[in-house]
Formats: structure tokens, sequence, C-alpha cells
């Protein structure tokens, strides 16, 4: 199925536009790891992991505090320098588990097969390009590994909470997600529509609803 593109602007995919963005505010996010992340990989046995799009690095940060080598990368140096500082405020030992990297995710190739867990929250893009990227990050998994795809549901759009803007398809279904992995290589642990508590810009508690995919890499 074809679809519409002329809404995404693709500077709004660039390092200048997120440099530009992270400018903005001391923080742009609330420094706390993601809660998809948290509930997916707290029953894992620390290894080596990509967060794919780290931001400001709290998934990074949450993950090396339990064990993980983590290679973040993320196309903002602005959010890198910004994550790395936070690493290091939390103690050598974290930092030290920690390797930061600016990327540009739509061209980026890491090795594959090197990763226990593969983490992309929250990454919005065009549906081809989108799924071309999964692609990739799926196959730095290893055997036995874990790819953990998080994205905001099409469903919660209206909820006042600075999502970002664009048609709904750019927000995929997980049944979507879990279609696009070949069931002879991946088995699809979770593929839902996940409830969480947030606040929205007003202050007023809303409920959020998270896409989640985690799927375990078949031996």
């Amino acid at each position: 199925m074809s679809h519409d593109h002329s809404s995404l602007d693709p500077s709004h995919f660039t390092q200048e536009f997120w440099d530009d963005r992270y400018r903005t505010a001391d923080r742009l996010w609330s420094g706390q790891p993601n809660a998809q992340l948290v509930a997916q990989t707290t029953d894992l046995a620390p290894g080596e992991a990509l967060d794919a799009g780290c931001g400001e690095g709290a998934d990074a940060i949450w993950l090396a505090s339990r064990g993980w080598t983590v290679l973040a990368v993320d196309v903002s140096a602005v959010a890198l320098e910004r994550a790395a500082s936070h690493a290091t405020a939390q103690g050598g030992e974290i930092a030290e588990r920690i390797s930061w990297q600016r990327v540009d995710i739509r061209d980026w190739d890491p090795a594959p097969r090197q990763f226990d867990v593969v983490s992309a929250q929250f990454m919005h893009l065009p549906p081809p390009l989108l799924e071309t990227v999964h692609a990739t990050l799926a196959a730095a998994v290893r055997p036995g590994g874990t790819f953990l795809v998080v994205s905001h549901h099409r469903d919660d759009l209206h909820v006042n909470v600075g999502r970002p803007e664009g048609p709904t398809h750019i927000f995929p279904t997980p049944d979507e997600l879990a279609e696009s992995l070949d069931p002879d290589v991946w088995e699809v642990v979770v593929a839902a529509a996940i409830g969480r508590p947030a606040t929205d810009l007003d202050g007023k508690p809303v409920t959020l609803t998270d896409t989640v995919l985690r799927a375990l890499r078949r031996p």
C-alpha cells in the first residue's frame, strides 16, 4: 500500500533539527528510562545492548546500572554530550559501560549479530524508511537475543503530550511490527498496545498507550 508522505518534513530527521531542538531546554526528556524498556528487559541477563536513538541517555544509563555494556547512538551531538555528562554524574563504573556514538540511523549499519538486546524507542520515520531501519537493527541481534521496538500508538495522537506531528501511518500497530519479522527467524514474545500513566502538558494525569514489539531471535 502506498502512502502520501508529503506532510513529513525530511529536515526533521537531521542532526541540525535535533541539535536545535535539544538546545531549546536544559533537559528535553524526563531523565527516567522508558517504562516499556524497563518492563521488557528487567528479566534479561545483562549482556551487550544497542540503544538506537538514545537521546539524553536515560535508557542507556539504566541498562548500564544493571550491568549491561551499551552502545548508545543518536543523530544529535548535543544530546550525546548531555547524555555522557548524565552518565558521568552516575559514577565511573556506569559511565565506563557506555559508548556514545553519533550516527544517522537512516543510513547506519551496525555489524550483524553482535548485541543481546537492540532497543529502538519512539523512532518515527516514514514507513518505507522505518521498515529498512528496523530490518537493519534487527539484523544486529545475536541468536537468542531480543529486539525491542516501542512507539507511540496512533489512537493516542489527540493527547496533549507533545507528540510528533504526522499522518497516523507513521505510527505502526503491534501487528504491523510483528508481521515485518520472518517467523522462521523470530519468535514474537510481545506484540501489544500497553498503557502507562503520564502527565499531559497541562499537568493533568492521562493514560498513554505504547505500541510494543518484543521478539526473540531463534538460536
